[in-house]
């Protein structure tokens, strides 16, 4: 090849890889417009006159409503017998309770259901997006009718809230008096509780509300940092049934509160980590208990506690939507106009007249039908007038059905015998069931065109790719077969729901086979020490094998033993002596790469922000999880750490920490970038390696302090790849880096389940919400795995570099390669979600799927990979030539 060519070809090259990773953003972006579109709703607040039901609304049965929303209250939490809830089970058992589970539709996060629960409809996925977002005002109920405008519109008393600000979010402007608290500083389980209690004794003893929310958060925090099981779990839960024993006694005793409804209710539920947003049985199945005096008119005293079910469905199952037509017809206001719930049955004995009850009904009925014909438009009706006249399509039987019981209320509102009202009667609540199900599993109003366009654009980005590699790896044909295996078969597992479920399996064999064929081919060329060879390549293999089994994740094993489970929790003194090991290592190798400063400066540097990082760490899991601890050490502990400290010190404690990672990384990539020219502080290793073992304590910081010993385990992984980088071609390397990202992430625990993201470490040194410093954070803790092997492979290439004397740009090979990856990758869930947007499992497994991807393509990809990973090997290629210089 010609030095023009090849000059040239460089150009070009660089030229295509700026376009793909241009285009991968921009076509992720627009086919989430298109996938995620916000639905057309029915705009304005319902009336009894839109209804073609005649006659006076239905009686209101209750004047009063104190809604009191406990976050993550799992069913169980209340119904078995270890829950905290003694009282609330005394209501349960005296008939003045009465008791549901409610199933709540994945994304199992704060505010679609609050959506839910309020509106009666189906959120849009994309709400889960937004849910993040505290400072996002494009997802207001303001416009939407619920029942929370319907009791403000009412008239008789104002609307006041207490607890979670995503309540102000979704309706400004329409409390008289609120208070609203964070709902993502997740390390806080008191004070955001006791901000919520604290007004509860003045509005009870006020007359001139009619509506009181509560949303206490303690509860969904404790199960976030140390899950169901956490030894704060059980107090929590008698404080919350303490709160409900001060509300139903003061409704007991209060003229002004006689008529008035407590309602009890979870959001969503948790999985066994503690974790929610997916569609387990555990976070779909939050408590739901009507509360009052009046109840026991409806005569059922149930029995309470009951033993635990693996299904967590307790009593009689219902949709959380049903709330919203319940509460309606319970309080006297007009149905929600967008709602898709069925009035609950339970309630009708309530109206001893069946013409109230088929009223109720009915108007429920007709605003159900609303929805349908915005959505149809009257084609449903169409088929009345063909020959046969008979329904074919789901929406034509549908508006069979309703025109059926319709034409029965109608024909005894004329003077028909009022019997007829008992046969209407199970004839609508049938429907309203079946219109529930075929309207919330309709499909959602994707955008075709900007789904095929974004679809297009990352098929774009996928060839300038391709062509970007061809260009820029100089290396033999047969070193792509297993990258574009890789590529080929991860693509196609995209199309089955099963397989992303369990994604993980793919990458623990993908990476076993891989390193075990690098490990038989050594023997076959017959290198010069084959044993050794055999030896390391072994280790790999057999530590592989060990992260594989660290955290079981994905859907159907998440529970299944693992080394956490059986050997880590169990053996607290095992688990400090790994993590003591880590820290440790970590020490030696921080002190031996500061070398080059004085002693006294380096060995007080690297044992200074080491103690800091353990301390924090033990800290943190005095407050956090204490049963990781023994009972001696713990005492021991809570004297040094937590005595007159908790969170505020934690806080102080994590910012010490980041300063002096920061602090160091920025003396260590300032004489890199100085080329080695002056004073080296490096004298026993490149500054590169004292940058990815400063990156392994921000990245220990920011993990679960189980898996902190897997970055020794990656560390003898990387160690033994490094020792043999003159047997491995660039190609190979980016291979071995793209499969041990993905692989670290799965062993961590992560998955493609949005209950899989753990918040537990996103608030270190975090005083107050930050959009921003919590996302990073987040990212981070999250991808704590990926983000190691990303700077450990950038290491690896500048290795290669060195030993073939700088002579190709391995890192723009590299580059090249895992935007093909990536744009790979990207397009084949994007087909997927397109062509299965039909599927059953679209917004349980498709979609968050996406959202992943979003995150991959922007946290790990563009921002680890390429900017992160491109200055480390820049400022490693300058430094290497100071050094040879030097």
């Amino acid at each position: 090849m010609s030095p023009r060519r090849s000059r040239d070809g460089g150009i070009l090259s660089s030229v295509l890889l700026v376009a793909a990773n241009i285009l991968i953003p921009i076509a992720i972006f627009i086919f989430g417009k298109g996938f995620f579109p916000y639905k057309p709703l029915l705009p304005g607040l319902a009336t009894y006159g839109e209804s073609s039901v005649y006659g006076e609304p239905p009686p209101a049965q209750f004047d009063r409503l104190v809604f009191m929303v406990i976050d993550a209250l799992r069913s169980d939490f209340v119904y078995v017998e270890n829950s905290g809830f003694k009282f609330t089970q005394s209501l349960i058992r005296d008939g003045n309770a009465l008791p549901f589970t409610a199933h709540a539709t994945s994304p199992t996060v704060t505010m679609p259901r609050l959506k839910a629960i309020t509106t009666g409809s189906i959120p849009s996925f994309l709400d889960v997006v937004l849910n993040l977002d505290e400072g996002d005002e494009s997802s207001s109920l303001a416009s939407q009718d619920t029942w929370l405008a319907q009791m403000k519109k009412k008239g008789t008393g104002k609307v006041v809230m207490y607890g979670d600000d995503t309540w102000l979010k979704l309706f400004p402007g329409m409390f008289d008096r609120a208070d609203g608290t964070t709902s993502f500083f997740v390390s806080d389980f008191t004070e955001v509780d006791n901000n919520v209690t604290r007004h509860i004794p003045e509005e009870l003893q006020r007359d001139d509300w009619n509506t009181m929310v509560l949303h206490y958060l303690g509860l969904d925090h404790i199960g976030h940092k140390g899950g169901p099981r956490s030894p704060h779990m059980f107090p929590k839960q008698r404080e919350m049934d303490g709160i409900v024993k001060q509300i139903y006694q003061a409704i007991e005793s209060q003229d002004h509160l006689k008529s008035t409804l407590f309602v009890v209710c979870g959001d969503h539920g948790m999985n066994d980590a503690g974790n929610h947003g997916a569609s387990s049985a555990g976070e779909t199945s939050p408590a739901l208990v009507f509360i009052s005096p009046k109840l026991k008119k409806l005569n059922k005293k149930l029995r309470a506690p009951l033993p635990e079910n693996p299904s967590f469905q307790y009593y009689d199952t219902v949709e959380q939507s049903d709330l919203a037509p319940t509460l309606a017809a319970l309080m006297g206001v007009p149905v929600p106009k967008n709602n898709l719930g069925a009035t609950i049955p339970d309630f009708l004995p309530f109206w001893s007249d069946n013409e109230v009850k088929a009223e109720i009904l009915m108007r429920n009925a007709d605003q159900i039908m609303q929805v349908a014909t915005a959505a149809f438009g009257q084609k449903m009706f169409e088929w009345s007038f063909k020959e046969d006249g008979k329904p074919e399509t789901d929406d034509e039987k549908l508006a069979a059905g309703y025109m059926e019981f319709e034409r029965l209320y109608q024909q005894v509102y004329r003077g028909g015998s009022p019997e007829l009202y008992q046969e209407m009667i199970p004839k609508a609540e049938n429907w309203l069931h079946e219109a529930q199900g075929f309207l919330s599993g309709m499909a959602s109003n994707y955008d075709m065109n900007k789904m095929f366009l974004g679809g297009a654009a990352s098929v774009a980005a996928l060839f300038l790719a391709v062509v970007a590699a061809a260009w820029s790896v100089e290396d033999k044909a047969g070193a792509f077969v297993p990258f574009a295996g890789i590529v080929v078969a991860y693509g196609a597992m995209m199309f089955a729901s099963s397989y992303v479920e369990e994604e993980q399996h793919f990458w623990y064999w993908a990476t076993t086979a891989w390193f075990g064929y690098l490990g038989f081919r050594g023997l076959k060329r017959r290198t010069p020490h084959p044993i050794a060879h055999t030896i390391s390549f072994g280790t790999i293999v057999l530590a592989a094998r060990i992260i594989k089994s660290w955290n079981q994740t994905g859907q159907k094993f998440a529970g299944e033993p693992d080394i956490v489970k059986m050997y880590l929790h169990p053996n607290p003194v095992l688990l400090w002596c790994l993590v003591g090991a880590t820290y440790f290592w970590i020490q030696q190798h921080l002190t031996y790469g500061l070398s080059g400063f004085p002693i006294w400066l380096s060995f007080a540097s690297s044992i200074g922000l080491v103690l800091a990082a353990f301390t924090f760490k033990v800290a943190f899991t005095v407050e956090d999880a204490p049963e990781l601890l023994t009972e001696f050490v713990q005492k021991l502990l809570e004297l040094n750490f937590s005595q007159g400290a908790g969170v505020a010190d934690l806080i102080s404690r994590a910012r010490a920490v980041f300063i002096g990672i920061g602090m160091l990384m920025g003396v260590v990539v300032g004489f890199m970038a100085m080329g080695g020219k002056r004073r080296q502080i490096s004298v026993g290793q490149p500054g590169v390696f004292t940058v990815l073992t400063l990156v392994t304590v921000l990245v220990v910081t920011e993990s679960r302090v189980v898996n902190i010993p897997l970055f020794l385990l990656y560390n003898l992984q990387f160690r033994l790849l490094l020792s043999f980088i003159p047997e491995l071609s660039p190609v190979e390397i980016s291979l071995s880096s793209l499969l041990l990202q993905y692989a670290s992430f799965f062993a961590q625990g992560g998955s493609n389940a949005i209950s899989s993201i753990d918040l537990s470490s996103a608030y270190n040194g975090v005083a107050e919400y930050n959009a921003v410093a919590v996302g990073v954070l987040t990212f981070v803790s999250n991808w704590a795995g990926p983000v190691w092997w990303s700077v450990a492979g950038t290491i690896l290439l500048l290795s290669k570099r060195q030993q073939m004397r700088g002579e190709v740009n391995v890192y723009k090979g590299h580059v090249a390669l895992m935007t093909v990856f990536m744009a790979g990758k990207a397009g084949a869930v994007m087909g997927a979600c397109g062509v299965l947007r039909d599927h059953l499992f679209i917004w349980t497994v498709f979609s968050p799927k996406y959202l992943y991807v979003v995150a991959w393509a922007g946290g790990v990809h563009l921002v680890v990979n390429l900017g992160v990973g491109g200055v480390l090997y820049a400022l490693g290629v300058r430094e290497g030539r100071g050094r040879g210089r030097n």
